[in-house]
């Protein structure tokens, strides 16, 4: 059994009624879960798949080979302490040395930037062997000031919603606050540094997960990129130990230690805002009434459950292609003075300078696949060797999983999903040859049915697999950390509002929701919990 991803069925009988019922067992629902039964209330919660996690799970996704993957989310920034501390975690997040390599596109001799967080003098030697002399120190400045948004924002995510003057103030700088609350993020960016690549590396935070332009007026891509340099304070990004799946076990055991009920294989069928759930299991139809009903499913999903039409302009759309592979080993780069293991050991960026992530986003616009996919690479074996079983790590075996930029969910349909999945896994692994200095292909390991060890979702995979409405991994639009006026209920205050005042948001789709972060499970919990005081 995966005991990373534990199933949970019980044989006790499920109560009539319970002061939270919480659908969804994913990390947020479980997150609130725990806070809510640490406080003394009745939960249960609701997963319609044989695990919870949802997409915070390990998974063995190749037949007979002894390697847990984190199949659907990587890493983990937006994590705070605060909640491990509060639900007794017992999890291990490993800082990584390399932040990122970026191989540059078309150099004969393969160079590539390597941003090494522990050698400033390597990185700086590294900026002048790409021609970008002049932006090692602009690049370092560039986020020494994102630093100060995470330093003065981070505090306040588990706390009440702050206003967007209170906001600005905390910042304390006019020209930084414009810069990335009022402006297009492209525009600080080129602003600030002037090499093609480089200006590359800073932009792909703007846009994992989100299809816009770096200068769309709208600013979802300024929110993307404030969410991925916030966490911590600091913008870390670390690998968990165990995989995610760990997480996911750790919330459900403090969850259920502290007397939440967790049914999985309980499929909600309708929600109602009186706090009725109605759900099949064991193929029965049932009922529960609750005094509040958290949602940790997308915003989408719960306006179906409550009956409510949704219209198609608001549907959210999610933006990337998954790839999880086992090597046997690293691949050897055309870049002979950088290690394959220094390369693999933070996020590797591959066609993702500015001007390729902009031409990327054009074609994507115009209806077609990119015909150079940004591909965003993390190798978790090198930081973590646990997720590989014995035999795998001794024999030298990595894992990798390649994040894809800019494939809209509107290219893909019903009809044409395996003809995309085959044509972006395709894609994929051309973009990775085109800087290594061996075919990818050469080294990805077979299963036990003699299958290549490669596996691909699709954003209509992931909606499929895990009810992500669009494939769109936030659940819906971005949204500040701060509110434009005053908020009136606890769950306004919180940002887990919805139109009915027992149901709440507690997942992805709540302010300051989106990655592995337990932001929407724990701020839901607070504002029922506030309710109730």
């Amino acid at each position: 059994m995966d005991q990373s991803n534990p199933t949970r069925h019980g044989t006790e009988p499920i109560a009539a009624t319970y002061d939270a019922v919480i659908v969804g067992g994913g990390h947020n629902g479980l997150t609130a879960a725990a806070y809510l039964a640490r406080a003394g209330l009745s939960v249960l919660v609701l997963e319609q798949l044989d695990k919870v996690g949802g997409a915070a799970v390990s998974a063995v996704a190749f037949e007979g080979v002894d390697a847990r993957l984190s199949r659907y989310s990587y890493l983990v920034s937006l994590l705070p302490r605060v909640i491990i501390d509060d639900l007794g975690l017992d999890i291990e997040l490993v800082r990584r040395r390399f932040s990122s390599y970026t191989p540059l596109p078309g150099d004969p001799a393969g160079a590539g930037l390597l941003i090494d967080q522990e050698d400033d003098e390597a990185t700086r030697s590294s900026f002048d062997r790409i021609g970008a002399a002049a932006d090692s120190e602009a690049f370092a400045q560039f986020y020494r000031d994102t630093t100060q948004v995470a330093e003065a924002l981070w505090p306040t995510v588990t706390s009440p919603l702050p206003t967007r003057g209170e906001a600005r103030a905390l910042v304390a700088d006019d020209i930084l606050w414009d810069a990335v609350f009022e402006r297009p993020i492209g525009e600080f960016i080129e602003s600030r540094l002037g090499n093609d690549l480089v200006r590359g590396v800073a932009a792909t935070d703007a846009l994992i997960g989100t299809f816009a332009e770096l200068n769309d007026p709208g600013l979802q891509q300024n929110k993307c990129f404030l969410y991925h340099v916030i966490g911590g304070g600091t913008g870390d990004w670390d690998v968990p130990v165990g995989g995610m799946g760990r997480v996911t076990s750790e919330l459900a055991r403090s969850a259920e230690e502290a007397g939440a009920r967790i049914v999985t294989g309980a499929v909600v069928t309708a929600v109602d805002p009186s706090g009725r759930v109605e759900f099949t299991h064991d193929g029965v139809g049932r009922s529960v009434s609750a005094e509040w009903v958290l949602s940790n499913a997308t915003p989408a999903v719960l306006s179906g459950l409550l009956g409510e039409d949704l219209p198609p302009s608001s549907r959210p759309e999610g933006s990337q292609v998954k790839v999880n592979l086992l090597l046997s080993r690293l691949p050897e780069l055309r870049d002979e003075s950088v290690s394959p293991e220094a390369a693999f050991g933070g996020t590797f960026h591959i066609n993702e300078s500015y001007e390729q992530l902009q031409r990327a986003y054009d074609e994507a616009a115009a209806g077609s696949v990119p015909r150079v996919l940004p591909c965003e690479i993390y190798c978790h074996s090198l930081s973590d060797p646990s997720i590989l079983g014995p035999e795998l790590r001794a024999s030298g075996a990595q894992t990798l999983t390649v994040f894809a930029l800019h494939v809209p969910d509107r290219l893909i349909t019903e009809e044409n999903n395996d003809a995309r999945r085959a044509q972006l896994e395709r894609a994929v692994l051309d973009s990775l040859d085109s800087v290594l200095a061996e075919p990818i292909r050469d080294l990805v390991m077979h299963d036990a049915n003699g299958e290549l060890c490669i596996e691909t979702k699709t954003t209509l995979d992931l909606e499929h697999a895990l009810g992500l409405t669009g494939g769109n991994i936030f659940h819906g639009p971005l949204s500040w950390p701060f509110l434009d006026e005053e908020p009136g209920t606890p769950a306004e205050r919180w940002g887990v509002a919805t139109t009915h005042e027992r149901v709440l948001l507690c997942g992805a789709g709540a302010r300051r929701g989106g990655a592995v972060s337990g932001l929407g499970g724990h701020n839901a919990a607070m504002a029922v919990l506030e309710s109730i005081a």
